[in-house]
Order: structure tokens, then sequence, then C-alpha cells
């Protein structure tokens, strides 16, 4: 029997309870054998729920206690950057949950750690590992689509603003587009090759904030020491890339308009839509829609063995800290741009 990855989570609170450690639950080459909480009592509650055998109060004591080949961070996301670092120091392998951490100097840190031990790093961000982004991902791999030259990605939800430390930026890095934005942006970024970023322009909005409406579900954080309200309801923008390439995003937890999420490619020889995968071409001459049907499949379930995989038999990751810290650079632009209100220049 092959060698299980032996993986300590860092972090007990939703993400880790929805969908890390059920996917571990079903993985074949990874299992969980030790979690850790600031909230001791979370942890050992998790632990039992999951059948995990050792639960602590910190990063600290699970790297000291623990024996663990890998890391799980699934902090807060101002976290992200010491968890991974202590990690790293640790000799231990790194999974990210998005986004890397709160800023692009914390990126920076992060990747030296990872890069002075040795280690691999991987940045979940789930989407890149489902069934229809893998299956739009080749295609144009192949040269299907011919030259991808401009996309477009949107998430947006009419009310859908979570509580706790999602909205206290000190906490968070910042609102909907660092939480939600960031799957559609690295959809786009990932199926136009993950070209180099030049410049940015973008906007923010925060005029609808701590909304009191009726009759709809937020996702529910857990409160962070100052627990502020002070993110932004709303951004968009544009990315510029080297290679002459554009995308358009635009993200909102907020917002008085229909909720949608969609993600485009426009290339020289076809384009698509990621999320009915439909593909616009020619054929014979004519104008060609090809509706695809791929199926769904468990993406965290995906991204984990994935990760378990490069760890056991030393393969390089699919998102891996260069990527990571390009994604957090671009992130940090557009907050600054917004700021400013002026374009930034990352290159």
């Amino acid at each position: 029997m092959e060698k299980k990855l032996r993986v300590g989570v860092i972090g007990a609170g939703n993400i880790a309870c929805s969908s890390h450690l059920p996917a571990y639950e079903k993985c074949t080459n990874a299992e969980v054998v030790a979690i850790a909480d600031l909230n001791r009592e979370r942890a050992e509650a998790a632990a039992k729920r999951f059948n995990i055998p050792a639960a602590y109060g910190s990063v600290e004591e699970l790297l000291e206690k623990a024996d663990v080949d890998a890391i799980d961070v699934c902090t807060w996301n101002n976290g992200h950057a010491p968890v991974a670092i202590a990690a790293a120091k640790a000799g231990k392998h790194i999974l990210c949950e998005k986004p890397l951490t709160v800023s692009d100097a914390c990126a920076e840190a992060v990747r030296d750690a990872v890069q002075n031990a040795g280690v691999k790093f991987f940045l979940a961000v789930p989407g890149r590992f489902g069934s229809r982004n893998e299956y739009l991902h080749k295609q144009i791999a192949d040269g299907a689509f011919g030259e991808i030259y401009f996309a477009k990605t949107a998430y947006v939800r009419r009310r859908g603003t979570p509580s706790g430390w999602f909205t206290d930026k000190k906490t968070a890095g910042g609102g909907p587009v660092i939480d939600i934005g960031v799957h559609g942006i690295d959809a786009a970024w990932y199926l136009m090759g993950c070209p180099t970023p030049t410049r940015v322009s973008a906007f923010t909005s925060y005029r609808i904030g701590d909304y009191q409406t009726k009759g709809v579900d937020r996702w529910q954080g857990t409160p962070c020491p100052d627990n502020q309200f002070d993110t932004e309801d709303m951004g968009a923008g544009v990315i510029h890339f080297a290679n002459g390439s554009m995308l358009l995003f635009e993200a909102a937890w907020a917002i008085n308009g229909a909720p949608h999420t969609d993600t485009q490619v426009f290339g020289t020889k076809a384009g698509a839509d990621l999320n009915s995968l439909t593909i616009y071409g020619e054929r014979d001459g004519y104008l060609s829609d090809d509706k695809v049907s791929v199926g769904e499949n468990d993406k965290f379930l995906a991204e984990i063995t994935h990760f378990a995989d490069c760890v056991l038999h030393d393969k390089p990751t699919r998102y891996p800290i260069e990527q990571a810290v390009t994604m957090q650079r671009m992130l940090d632009a557009i907050y600054e741009s917004a700021a400013q209100g002026k374009e930034v220049l990352l290159a």
C-alpha cells in the first residue's frame, strides 16, 4: 500500500470543516493526523467530528508534538503567512487556502521561507481543478483556441456579505475582491496561461456596508480581535499583461443588481464560457456553438490529492509559490489603484 501524506491542519473554522476535512476523509493518498486552532476547544471538536488523532492550541505546539509531513493552512487570511513561514522553517510542505496572504510584502516573506527550506508549496484555489476548467485548459494548451488575448470574469452576489473576520480589512486583507473575486480572476488568468501582469486600473466601493436586509443568507465568520467592518462592497477593474492580453473583472458581496458568476476567454480561433462550458468557434466556414458536458467533480478532493501526489513523488505543484506571489501582487495592485484613483504599474 502506498504511503499516505501525513497532514496537520491549522484552523478549524468554516473552510476546514466544510471543505478540506471532508475531502481528506475521501482522499486515498493523504490523511489528517493533527489539527490546531487558537481556540483549542474548536480544534478538539473538529478532531472528534473527523476522527483526527490529536488536537492542539497553536501551530507551534502541533509542529513540536505531531509527526506530520505537511501543513494545510486554513486560518483567517492574515494568519496564512506566519503559519506558512513556521511550517517552512520546520521543513514541512505547505498547502495554503487562498489568498496567499494579505499583502505583497507578506507574500514575499512566505516565498523566501519556502525557497530557503526547499519545501513544496501549493495555493489552494479549487477552481483550477474543476472538470470544466481542466477541459478548457487542455483545449487551449493544445492550440484549439489560438492566442488568448482577452478575458472577463465576474463573481457577483446581490446580498452575500459574510460576517466576522471577513469584513475586517486588517484580518482579511480586503473584501469581495480578495475573498471571492480571486476565484474568477484566477480561473481566467489560468486559462490565459498565467501571463505576467504589467498594469492594473481598478475601482472599489463601500456604499452599502453592513446592510440589514431580511431573508438572505450570510456565511458566518469567526469574530476577530478588532472585528471592524471596513472592507469594500464591490470592486471592478482591468489587468493588462506583458503579452498584450487583458482581463476585465468584477466582484461583489452586495450590489443592487442581479447576482451572476461567469468567466469567459476569447482567442483568435475560438472563445469559451467556462460556467456553461460553451465553445464559440467556426466549423466548415460557419459559426458554431458547442456545449460540452464533462460532469462535476469534487474540486477540493482533486486539489488535495494533487498536492499529496506532488509531495510523495517529488513533482511540481500546479499552483507553486511563484504564481501565488504574482496573484498577490495583482490583488495588491487592485486595492492600490482603487485607493489612489489611478493606474498602477507592476512591470
